[in-house]
């Protein structure tokens, strides 16, 4: 079986960010963004779906969060993307329920090759230490569009604003290990009867 790894870099007159994911890892990361609570999500992304995941970023945090975030989403995504390749063998589908607490989160994706986002999810302060709340929004739209999955996020309840974003990564995490999962039962084919992906 030929490695699931990729290595994506990007460089814009705003960020200058690596990425390099093992699609078949440990969940083993090192991640540097500058955004201590985004290294937060990042590693849980890393850790829950077994991607080990490696994120260096440099961006312009004197201006705000926006760009490095963005552009961390788009970069990983694209590795994401690169080490599925033509997405043969895989599951596709994934979905979890993940609870924190008193948080309940849902979260389900088709790795369709087809993106878009569905983000059901409300914050009742404007910050999360120093990052805006408004940039997990971008962060998971970023992600989706660049790995090309069809994502849907929903926080069905929850309180604490830690735990309702943590909860979303988790989810993410634990749908994407199972559809990105390579299929016993159909390997190399192509999950779609369209014959591609």
């Amino acid at each position: 079986m030929a490695a699931r790894q990729a290595r994506i870099e990007r460089k814009t007159k705003e960020t200058r960010i690596a990425a390099k994911v093992n699609l078949d890892g440990e969940g083993r990361y090192k991640v540097k963004t500058g955004i201590g609570f985004l290294d937060h999500m990042l590693e849980q992304l890393s850790r829950h779906s077994l991607i080990d995941l490696e994120v260096e970023a440099e961006g312009d945090l004197h201006i705000d969060f926006h760009h490095t975030t963005e552009d961390t989403g788009i970069v990983i995504g694209q590795a994401v993307a690169k080490a599925l390749g033509e997405r043969a063998g895989i599951r596709r589908y994934g979905e979890a329920m993940i609870p924190m607490d008193e948080t309940l989160t849902r979260v389900a994706l088709d790795a369709s090759n087809r993106p878009y986002l569905i983000w059901k999810v409300k914050f009742s302060k404007p910050k999360l230490g120093e990052m805006d709340t408004e940039l997990f929004k971008e962060w998971f739209q970023a992600f989706a569009q660049a790995a090309g999955i069809t994502l849907h996020v929903e926080n069905l309840y929850g309180e604490n604003n830690h735990h309702i974003v943590e909860s979303c990564y988790k989810g993410l995490a634990r749908a994407l290990r199972q559809a990105i999962e390579l299929d016993p039962r159909q390997p190399g084919a192509v999950p779609s009867t369209k014959g591609v992906l």
